[in-house]
């Protein structure tokens, strides 16, 4: 075995490989999500050389992961004394990780939609001849992702020991709310 690739045993490659199967389900390319997955259980920042060779792909798809995992806020460069390449590793822990998914998703997805939908709405309403079934349906819809924004924001200030607190007490909600378990 190559001194730079790491010595994975069957669990943790399976673990790998479903990331990146997970990862092409949620839209993100499959090595994207396995270069993550590889980074996450790492025991120690590594190269891409690294990374290259433990997952035997191309070291320019894995420049790429590496670069698109970066825009996601969820890796970061890290220097090693003596070594001049660049290392890589997680930011932060799994909710810290869930936050930056979160923040990301919302600034490619719901952000462009609710513009879209703004725009929609005011032309709609500045139009004379405007089909009333279609505006309400385009208000409605425009209420709804003005909601989950600022279910979204609020969700963002909290502190994320508050969050894990919070996910912990589950149960407590669930009664709180008056929900049965199945729901």
């Amino acid at each position: 075995m190559n001194e730079t690739m790491l010595d994975l045993n069957p669990t943790i490659t399976e673990f790998i490989v479903h990331w990146g199967e997970m990862g092409s389900r949620w839209g993100i390319n499959r090595t994207v999500a396995q270069i993550h997955a590889l980074l996450y259980i790492s025991p120690r920042a590594l190269t891409a050389e690294e990374i290259s060779e433990t997952l035997a792909v191309a070291r320019s798809t894995v420049s790429t992961g590496l670069r698109e995992l970066q825009s996601w806020g969820l890796i970061k460069i890290v220097h090693v004394l003596g070594d001049r390449r660049d290392h890589f590793e997680i930011i932060g822990d799994v909710w810290e990780m869930f936050r930056a998914v979160l923040d990301e998703r919302k600034r490619r997805e719901l952000d462009p939609a609710l513009s879209m939908l703004r725009e929609t709405v005011s032309e709609f309403e500045s139009s004379n001849g405007r089909n009333p079934v279609m505006h309400e349906k385009m208000i409605e819809m425009l209420d709804f992702f003005e909601t989950a924004t600022e279910i979204y924001d609020q969700f963002q200030k909290l502190p994320t020991e508050t969050l894990v607190q919070l996910a912990k007490k589950r149960d407590t909600i669930r009664k709180i709310l008056n929900l049965t378990s199945g729901a």
